[in-house]
């Protein structure tokens, strides 16, 4: 198994065990970060569709008061 870093290639027997502690770290991180970014895109489309949902009713409130 190889790793990049920074456009270098090392394998694992290179690495320190910290090294490898570090490496583990920053892929975990980086496996957070894209569930965060999934969760953040799912959040802002509901947002979004609450928006718009209450965006129509009161226009529908609006256009019942017009018409009274």
């Amino acid at each position: 198994k190889t790793i990049v870093i920074n456009d270098k290639e090392y394998t694992e027997d290179q690495l320190t065990d910290q090294q490898k502690m570090m490496v583990n770290h920053i892929a975990d991180l980086e496996r957070k970060i894209g569930t965060t970014q999934f969760n953040l895109d799912q959040l802002n489309v509901g947002r979004a569709a609450f928006m718009q949902h209450l965006t129509a009713s009161l226009n529908n409130e609006e256009n019942t008061e017009k018409a009274a």
